[in-house]
């Protein structure tokens, strides 16, 4: 049986000292690719912040990656963030940089000296997702699907066991979503967790996976099929 990377026990999740989400009990295993759903201001961005260290967890337990959130200390917190990769709904890429130049900003932040390992890095990760021949553009000149793949190809630079994908598709239309979500999917069965937020629910019935709702404070799973 594979271990929990995920795992949260009577947690409650605050935003500007208000408990959005209460009662939280669930886990997810190594390798597993799950959904967040539920309607704007339920939580489910709460929930990522609170995964990748941007919000506290004041009540309750919770852990990922091996990281104990409860008691997790803002100078570890880069630590976490080595273990992860986030994926964000507007790319947040640089614009001022190439997208090599983009990359290699996050390589640098995160401890990379080498200049050749950094480019032999950048490159692996462009082959990944195949836009290795974009690497002297601006995000400027990509279109919001390749900019989505950059922005997968920087959450993965340092190996990471989980991807946190927070509404990945929300800005893009149906056939490119569909590319994005054959990459994540691709990705995932490689062996990397993957935990996505979406409204999309016509990739949740093209590619069935265990979904979780937030909903009315509450975090509950829903049945496949059901």
């Amino acid at each position: 049986m594979k271990e929990a990377i995920i795992l949260f026990k009577n947690a409650t999740i605050n935003q500007y000292k208000k408990a959005v989400l209460s009662e939280i009990n669930f886990s997810i295993s190594e390798g597993s690719f799950v959904y967040l759903i539920g309607r704007t201001g339920s939580g489910k961005s709460s929930l990522l912040k609170t995964l990748y260290g941007d919000l506290k967890l004041q009540q309750g337990e919770g852990s990922i990656a091996g990281f104990d959130l409860a008691k997790l200390k803002d100078r570890k917190i880069p630590d976490l963030r080595r273990k992860i990769g986030v994926v964000f709904q507007d790319f947040q890429l640089l614009p001022d940089r190439t997208i090599e130049r983009n990359l290699d900003f996050v390589l640098r932040a995160t401890g990379w000296k080498d200049k050749q390992e950094r480019t032999k890095k950048i490159d692996e990760v462009l082959d990944l997702v195949g836009l290795k021949d974009r690497r002297k553009h601006f995000p400027n000149a990509l279109s919001g699907g390749e900019q989505q793949r950059i922005a997968i190809a920087r959450a993965l630079l340092n190996d990471p066991d989980i991807i946190l994908a927070d509404e990945p598709t929300g800005n893009l239309d149906p056939i490119t979503s569909l590319e994005v979500m054959e990459l994540l999917r691709n990705i995932n069965q490689k062996g990397t967790t993957i935990l996505m937020a979406t409204h999309d629910y016509n990739l949740i019935s093209k590619y069935p996976n265990t979904t979780y709702k937030c909903e009315e404070g509450k975090l509950s799973e829903i049945k496949k099929n059901s």
